[in-house]
């Protein structure tokens, strides 16, 4: 074992030793996804000695998943294989500095007036022994180091994190490299705003995204390309996601770069056509939608009635509720297909609705979340509670029939106090003790919804009231199912 070992340092020494930082940008490809990672890949050229080389790789990102980095040599790649692999981030702190003079004498300055010089021997933490005489040792907080004089000229002091190959070459020479790994702290979501028009028929609405780094390094001149969907990943906990890096964000948006959608694999991919630069801590906004004159709808909906989770068990008691007043939630809806005027896939994000004041000046009106949404599907905005519109629901009589009968009736009024217009409402009611029931009264028209809901719509006129009613007859089976 001895000479197999001595024989290994003898090849190191006889190869390469050299960094590898990164080139041009225009040989950087970013591929980012929703969950906070991305895929880097770039090019990197290199000189190889013949054997064995040490090689350090620098401009990673902080965040990298070690066990994700791939090298493939491009020049020769059955010649240059990898035999060994590891991950380091040194920070510049006094720790890290020491580590590489185990065994020799330094100088340490805690204060102008306080200094110690003597062989180091070890590190532990944040303490360091120094042997300052021979029947003495010093114990420091390197915490409170003011300076450090090391035995020897600091040529390749480097701050930051990096890669540690051992590389087996068949043969010397440049060599042009790809590298690819995956890092954390990058995320993109998509953040949309919508201009509605005076009728609240139609908007304009323009989607941009929203891309966040947090890596640890910068990006230069980058081809990138977004992925949109749930992409399936083992959740892992690494030290280097844990640490919280406290960064400041700027905000640059972009609304040249044309963005090409395509459909890759079961998700949608937006490659931006353009490169992109985005430095570690910022955030940068890229359009890549927009729509014109988009038909909506908006929709009033007065809910009141009890949610549930779905049928367990007969609610064969009676239950008293009272009068339950609310507020009626206000809605904006529209197709994403071509028959809208949008005809477009919209990734999940944040979406803001703006409508013009008699000034001219868009003023918020809502905000919402929409999931990934793909062409041709129904969105719905929750833009929140209607100022001048209210509901009342009464549960006006509750009674056995039979042993396994039962009939319940509820009253339902709703109240328009705009001064002009009337307004239709959706009222949902879900019938929540029973699968088997029937309406056997209602005083307005109504649409079973599903097997558990029933749906009406009232119109409302300006300054006035309107009631509905209806009983609905429940059927207990004799044993609970």
């Amino acid at each position: 074992m001895p000479m197999r070992i001595l024989a290994l340092a003898t090849i190191i020494l006889l190869g390469g030793l050299q960094m590898v930082t990164a080139q041009d940008g225009a040989n950087i490809s970013l591929t980012v996804y929703n969950d906070g990672a991305a895929l880097v890949r770039e090019k990197r050229q290199m000189t190889l000695e013949q054997g064995v080389n040490s090689v350090t790789i620098r401009d990673v990102a902080a965040t990298i998943d070690p066990v994700s980095f791939g090298f493939k040599s491009l020049s020769d790649p059955a010649g240059a294989v990898v035999l060994e692999q590891s991950y380091r981030y040194d920070k510049g702190e006094a720790d890290a500095l020491l580590a590489d003079f185990i065994g020799e004498t330094v100088e340490i300055s805690i204060s102008a007036d306080e200094r110690y010089s003597g062989e180091l021997l070890q590190i532990q933490g944040e303490k360091a022994l120094l042997r300052t005489a021979p029947n003495e040792i010093v114990f420091l907080n390197l915490y409170n180091v003011r300076g450090i004089k090391f035995p020897a000229p600091l040529d390749d002091l480097y701050s930051g994190p990096s890669l540690q190959l051992l590389l087996n070459s068949d043969s010397a020479g440049e060599h042009e490299v790809a590298l690819s790994y995956l890092a954390g702290g990058m995320n993109w979501t998509a953040d949309y705003s919508v201009y509605l028009n005076a009728e609240e028929t139609a908007f304009d609405l323009m989607g941009l995204v929203t891309l966040g780094n947090r890596s640890g390094r910068a990006y230069e001149n980058a081809s990138l390309k977004l992925v949109a969907g749930e992409v399936s990943r083992i959740e892992r906990e690494e030290a280097v996601y844990a640490e919280e890096r406290m960064m400041a964000q700027s905000a640059a948006a972009d609304y040249s770069a044309d963005v090409e959608q395509r459909d890759f694999s079961d998700f949608k991919l937006y490659a931006v056509t353009r490169p992109i630069s985005i430095a570690d801590g910022e955030t940068k906004q890229i359009e890549f939608v927009y729509g014109a004159d988009i038909m909506a709808t908006i929709t009033y909906v007065f809910d009141s009635s009890p949610h549930f989770g779905g049928y367990y068990r007969p609610i064969d008691y009676f239950e008293r509720r009272g009068a339950e007043s609310g507020d009626v939630r206000t809605y904006l809806s529209f197709s994403t297909g071509e028959e809208s005027g949008l005809g477009a896939d919209l990734p999940a994000g944040r979406v803001r609705v703006y409508k013009a004041d008699v000034d001219g000046a868009n003023l918020l009106i809502g905000e919402s979340g929409i999931s990934h949404t793909a062409k041709g599907d129904e969105v719905l905005l929750g833009l929140g509670n209607a100022f001048d519109l209210t509901g009342e629901r009464i549960q006006t009589d509750f009674s056995f029939v039979s042993r396994r009968v039962a009939r319940e009736s509820f009253e339902i009024r709703l109240r328009n106090r705009k001064d002009d217009d009337p307004v239709s409402i959706v009222v949902p009611e879900r019938l929540y003790r029973w699968r088997d029931w029937q309406i056997i009264q209602s005083s307005a028209p109504f649409v079973k919804v599903d097997n558990a809901s029933i749906e009406f719509d009232i119109t409302v006129a300006p300054g006035a009231e309107e009631a509905l009613s209806y009983t609905v007859e429940y059927s207990f089976p004799e044993d609970d199912e």
